[in-house]
C-alpha cells in the first residue's frame, strides 16, 4: 500500500480522508451538535456517507487506498490509543457492585443480541455482531473495534453505527426525562450507575449524566468506562469463539484463532495510563489526537458506504437495536435494582 509506486496516491487518499476529519471536528464545536451529544464520529461518518452517495466516481480511484489504509490501520490505531481514556484505578470508585453490573450488561446484551439477530431476526451475522457490540459496549468505537475482528465489510459498520447513534441519542433525553418526572425510583447515584450502564455512546453518557446532576454524572462516566475497558477482553473471547465455530465443512476442523492485536496493546495502554507517568495536558492532547484519528476511521467507513448496501439489508438492524434499547431500559433496570438491594 505504501510501496513506492503506489505511496503518493495513498497519501492523498489518507490527507483527502483527513479533510473529511477536519470539517467534521469543527461541526461538532456547533452549539446544536453538542446539546444533542453527537461527537465529531458521528458526523465524520455522516459526510463521508455523503460523499460516497455523490461525489465519489468523481475522485481519483487511486486514492481508495487511502481510504481502505483509514478504515484499518488508523483505525486500529485509534483503539489503541483510547485507553489514554481509562486507567485501572476507575474500577475501585465504583466497587463490585458496579463491576458486576457492567459485565452482566455487556455480556446479556451481545448474547441476546445475537440469538435474537440471527435466529429470530435471520439478519445477517456480522451486521449481528456490530450492532450487539455497539449496543452492549462503547456504541460507534466498540462497532469500530469489532469490524476488523470480524473482517466485516465497512458499510455492515455504518449501518450498526447508524442504529446505534439512533437509540443512544433517544436514550440521551429519556432517561433525564424518566428520572425526573418520578418514574424511575433510584437515587442520583444510583441512576448514575444506570445510565453509565445502559446508555450506547460515552457522550450520551455525559450528557445524561449531567442532566440529572453532578454525583450521577461522576457515577455515570465511571461506570461507562469500566464497560469501555470491557472491550478488549470482549474482542479476544469474541475471536476465540468464531474461531471455534468456524469449522471446515470438509475436515470438520476448527478455524484459527486470531487475537486482534491491537486489543492486546489497547490493555497495554490502559495499564500504562494507570501508573499516571504523564501529565494531564499530555492525556488531553493524546486523547485529542485519537478523536481525530477515530474521526478519520469513521468518516472512510462512510466513504465506504452505498445508499445501495442499506436498501439490501431492510429494516431488520433498526428491529435488532430497537429490541436490544427495550432490553437495556428495562431489563438494565431491573439487574441494578437486585444488584444493589442484593
Amino acid at each position: 500500500m505504501f510501496s513506492k509506486e503506489n505511496r503518493k496516491d495513498t497519501i492523498s487518499g489518507v490527507l483527502f480522508v483527513a479533510l473529511f476529519a477536519c470539517a467534521a471536528t469543527f461541526l461538532a464545536q456547533f452549539h446544536i451538535f453538542k446539546s444533542l451529544g453527537i461527537s465529531p464520529l458521528i458526523i465524520g461518518i455522516v459526510l463521508g456517507m455523503i460523499y460516497a452517495n455523490t461525489l465519489r466516481n468523481k475522485l481519483p480511484e487511486k486514492w481508495h487506498k487511502g481510504i481502505v489504509f483509514s478504515t484499518k490501520t488508523i483505525l486500529r490505531t485509534g483503539i489503541v490509543l483510547y485507553g489514554f481514556r481509562l486507567t485501572f484505578q476507575s474500577i475501585q470508585e465504583v466497587g463490585i457492585n458496579g463491576i458486576l453490573i457492567s459485565f452482566l450488561i455487556v455480556s446479556l446484551t451481545f448474547i441476546i443480541g445475537y440469538i435474537v439477530g440471527v435466529k429470530f431476526l435471520k439478519l445477517d451475522k456480522e451486521i449481528t455482531i456490530l450492532t450487539s457490540a455497539g449496543s452492549s459496549i462503547c456504541g460507534a468505537a466498540a462497532v469500530l473495534a469489532t469490524e476488523p475482528v470480524i473482517n466485516a465489510k465497512p458499510y455492515k459498520s455504518a449501518i450498526a453505527v447508524s442504529t446505534v447513534v439512533l437509540f443512544g441519542t433517544i436514550a440521551m433525553f429519556l432517561y433525564p426525562f424518566l428520572y425526573k418526572a418520578g418514574l424511575i425510583n433510584f437515587d442520583e447515584s444510583t441512576m448514575g450507575v444506570y445510565i453509565g450502564a445502559t446508555i450506547h455512546e460515552v457522550a450520551h453518557v455525559v450528557a445524561a449524566g449531567n442532566a440529572v446532576g453532578s454525583v450521577a454524572s461522576t457515577d455515570a462516566i465511571v461506570v461507562k468506562m469500566i464497560r469501555v475497558m470491557m472491550l478488549a477482553p470482549f474482542l479476544i473471547v469474541l475471536s476465540i469463539w468464531l474461531a471455534k465455530s468456524a469449522k471446515n465443512k470438509t475436515s470438520n476442523k476448527k478455524g484459527s484463532i486470531t487475537i486482534p492485536w491491537f486489543a492486546i496493546i489497547f490493555i497495554g495502554v490502559v495499564g500504562f495510563n494507570s501508573f499516571e507517568f504523564l501529565s494531564l495536558s499530555t492525556i488531553d492532547t493524546i486523547n485529542t489526537i485519537d478523536t481525530f484519528l477515530l474521526t478519520m476511521a469513521m468518516s472512510a467507513l462512510g466513504m465506504e458506504t452505498s445508499i445501495d448496501k442499506f436498501k439490501n439489508v431492510g429494516a431488520k438492524p433498526v428491529y435488532l437495536a430497537f429490541i436490544l434499547f427495550l432490553w437495556l431500559i428495562f431489563g438494565g433496570f431491573y439487574l441494578i435494582s437486585f444488584v444493589v438491594t442484593f
